[in-house]
Order: C-alpha cells, then sequence, then structure tokens
C-alpha cells in the first residue's frame, strides 16, 4: 500500500514539472492589424445640476472696521499668541428679511461667554456656549448689518472658541465658520441687505 501510494506522488510531482515547463513557452498571437490603437474609456458627462450659487462678498477693509477705539480693543499679541486680537468674519451681501444666527462652542465645553452686538447695539448681554447650537433671529434692516461677538471671558482653555452658522430667510446658509479670539475682542460679520 505505501508502495502505491508513493508511487502516485512520485508521478505526480513529475508532472507538476512538466506543467510549468509550458507556462513558460507562452508565445503571444500576433495581432492581425499591426497598428496598437489606444482604447480610451468614455468621457463623463457631468449631471444637468445648477451651480451652487455661493454667497456674494464684500469687499470691506478688516483694519478700517477695527480702527474705531471706542468699538474694538487694540490688538495686543505677543510672539506665539496670536488671538488677542478682533478677528473678521466675512462681509456678505442677501437679500433676505430675517436672519438666522447660530453658535456654540467650537472645541470641549470649557465655559466660554460672549456677548453679542447687532449694529453696535447689545442684544444678547451675556451667553454661555455649550455643546448644542443656540441663536437668535434678526430682522435685517436695508444696508449694513453688522454683528459682533465679544468675548467675556476665554474659559479654562483659551481662546475664546465658537462655530457658528448664519441662514437667510429661505434656511440657506450664508456662513458657517468659527473664531478664535481673547477677552474683550471681538468677531464681526457683516450682512448687507438688498432691497
Amino acid at each position: 500500500m505505501k508502495k502505491i501510494l508513493l508511487a502516485i506522488i512520485m508521478a505526480g510531482a513529475s508532472l507538476q514539472g512538466f506543467a510549468q515547463e509550458e507556462l513558460n513557452k507562452y508565445n503571444p498571437i500576433e495581432s492581425k492589424n499591426p497598428e496598437n490603437k489606444e482604447v480610451l474609456p468614455p468621457k463623463e458627462t457631468p449631471p444637468n445640476t445648477p451651480p451652487v450659487k455661493e454667497p456674494t462678498v464684500l469687499k470691506i477693509n478688516p483694519d478700517e472696521l477695527f480702527n474705531n477705539s471706542n468699538l474694538y480693543k487694540k490688538e495686543a499679541n505677543v510672539e506665539g499668541i496670536f488671538y488677542r486680537r478682533n478677528e473678521y468674519l466675512g462681509g456678505f451681501v442677501t437679500r433676505s428679511t430675517i436672519s438666522k444666527v447660530r453658535y456654540r462652542d467650537a472645541a470641549f465645553v470649557d465655559g466660554d461667554k460672549i456677548r453679542v452686538y447687532l449694529n453696535d447695539k447689545v442684544i444678547e448681554p451675556e451667553v454661555s456656549l455649550v455643546g448644542d447650537f443656540k441663536g437668535f433671529k434678526i430682522t435685517l434692516v436695508k444696508g449694513i448689518n453688522k454683528i459682533d461677538f465679544e468675548a467675556l471671558n476665554e474659559g479654562s482653555a483659551s481662546p475664546n472658541t465658537a462655530e457658528f452658522q448664519i441662514f437667510d430667510d429661505e434656511g440657506k446658509v450664508i456662513e458657517n465658520s468659527q473664531w478664535n479670539v481673547g477677552k474683550g475682542y471681538k468677531a464681526t460679520i457683516i450682512l448687507y441687505k438688498e432691497e
């Protein structure tokens, strides 16, 4: 029995060696058309979707905006600390009559507090930033609507950080960003209401 099993294993091993030799003797079949034509995949056509309309941005110089020392604290950055300054979040043109403003702590909740101004008048005297979005609606006046977020503190981890969202009256996002400012400094966004 052992001799038969040994003979089968030997025969199988020798046949496997012949099979591998045949693979090395591969000869490709030559093409009837000697020209090599590269086949390109069909071009993809983009779907027929209307382009997303970006909000119109106002050209405002932040240095001129923050020049009024009665409204804005002067920059006091030192080497390695870059948040002791006011931060311009942008200016946008809208036709909305109402805008919704939402904000929350951008990092971990560490006790950040803010004061909110609309056209230099306090509309939210003290807001504690938490992990969930809080906010308010404002009625926009024709022309400039300036919203300032003043850092009342820096929480347990500097600086005062927040994520904010601003929506138009149709629920479309006008701006979604973050601020990082020191105590007493403001993050400012401007909405310009067209007719």
